[in-house]
C-alpha cells in the first residue's frame, strides 16, 4: 500500500506518525506553504512539515491545489490511497487520483459537527460524547460516505484542548484501521444522505462574536463556553475601570458554584485573595484561570494579587 498524506497542524501529525510506524510506504506528504508569523515575521513551518523533514519524507507544498504541475506530480507517485487530516478542501481533480480513493479523518461523529471547529462546538454545546470519523471525500465538505468511527466520551470538566489531545490519538488509530479495512476490502459504507439534515449540528469556524460571554445566560451555558474555547481562542468579557477605560478579560477555566446569584448578571464578588465569582442568570461562576488584556495568563490567586476590584465597575457587560 502506497499512500500520500495531506495535513497541516499537530492534530494531523499523530495520524501521519501512526501510518509511518505501521510500516506503510508514504510516497509524499502534502502540507501548506511556509508563511511568516509572529512579531519578527519569521518563516513558520507547519507541524506536518517538521515531521516530514525529521523522517526524510518527500514533501509537497503547493500554493494552488489545482496547479497542473502539482496534479501531475501526484499522479506520478502511483499511490493507491490518499489520507487527509486537517487540511484544505481538495478539488475533485486531486481526490479522484488514487484508485482506492481519498479518505479524511474528522474530529466528530459525522454527520454531526461538520465544519472547521468540531471539537470546540461539541464542548461548547455541552455534549457528553463525540468521536472521530473516517469518510471518503466527495465534492461536499464533510459529507462523504462514512467508512468507520470511534466514539469518545467528553468528561464533565474537560476543555477543548484536553479533548483535542485525546481525539488526535483516537483519530490516528482509526486512520490505520481504516487503511487496513480498505486494503482488504472489509469495510461497509454508511451514506450520510441516510441522516435527516434538519437534526444535524454544525461546527463552523469560531468567530469573534462566538467568544463573548453573556452573563445573562445560565451558568452551565457560560461554563461550557469557557471550557469549549480553552485554551484557544479563549472566552472573553469586557470590564471598565473607574476612568472609563475598557479592558478584555479572557477566561480559560471556571466552575459553577452551588451558590445562587443574588446580584445582577455580570456582578463581581471577590475576597481579593483567592475567590473571584461572577453572577449569572442562576448560579455563581468561579473564575480559576484568566488573562487580563496586556498581561499573561495566570491562576486567579495571582491575578487577584494585582487586581484592585474597587478600581473597576462591578457590572461586566
Amino acid at each position: 500500500m502506497k499512500i500520500v498524506f495531506m495535513g497541516t497542524p499537530d492534530f494531523a501529525v499523530a495520524t501521519l506518525d501512526a501510518i509511518y510506524k505501521a510500516g506503510y510506504e508514504i510516497a509524499a506528504v502534502v502540507t501548506t506553504p511556509d508563511k511568516p508569523s509572529g512579531r519578527g515575521q519569521q518563516i513558520h513551518y507547519s507541524d506536518v512539515k517538521k515531521y516530514a523533514l525529521e523522517k526524510n519524507l518527500r514533501l509537497l507544498q503547493p500554493e494552488k491545489l489545482k496547479d497542473p504541475i502539482f496534479i501531475d506530480t501526484l499522479k506520478g507517485l502511483d499511490a493507491e490511497l490518499f489520507v487527509v487530516v486537517a487540511f484544505r478542501m481538495l478539488p475533485e481533480s486531486v481526490y479522484n487520483i488514487p484508485p482506492l480513493g481519498t479518505f479524511n479523518i474528522h474530529a466528530s461523529l459525522l454527520p454531526n459537527y461538520r465544519g472547521a471547529a468540531p471539537i470546540h462546538w461539541a464542548v461548547m454545546n455541552g455534549e457528553t460524547k463525540t468521536g472521530v470519523t473516517s469518510f471518503f471525500l466527495n465534492n461536499n465538505i464533510d459529507k462523504g460516505d462514512i467508512i468507520d468511527f470511534r466514539e469518545v466520551s467528553i468528561r464533565e470538566n474537560e476543555t477543548t484542548g484536553e479533548l483535542y489531545d485525546r481525539l488526535k490519538m483516537e483519530g490516528a488509530t482509526l486512520a490505520v484501521e481504516t487503511i487496513k479495512s480498505i486494503e482488504n476490502g472489509s469495510f461497509l459504507l454508511i451514506p450520510q444522505t441516510s441522516f435527516r439534515e434538519e437534526n444535524i449540528m454544525l461546527a463552523p469556524k469560531i468567530q469573534k462574536e462566538d467568544t463573548l460571554i453573556d452573563w445573562n445566560q445560565p451558568a452551565k451555558i457560560i461554563f461550557n463556553k469557557i471550557r469549549g474555547l480553552s485554551p484557544s481562542p479563549g472566552a472573553y468579557t469586557r470590564i471598565k475601570n473607574i476612568n472609563g477605560e475598557e479592558f478584555i478579560l479572557k477566561c480559560f477555566q471556571a466552575m459553577v458554584l452551588d451558590e445562587k446569584s443574588i446580584f445582577l448578571p455580570g456582578t463581581i464578588t471577590t475576597d481579593k485573595h483567592s475567590n473571584f465569582s461572577i453572577s449569572t442568570k442562576d448560579f455563581q461562576i468561579l473564575l480559576q484561570n484568566v488573562q487580563l488584556e496586556g498581561k499573561r495568563r495566570m491562576e486567579i490567586k495571582m491575578f487577584l494579587s494585582g487586581f484592585k476590584s474597587e478600581n473597576y465597575i462591578l457590572n461586566l457587560f
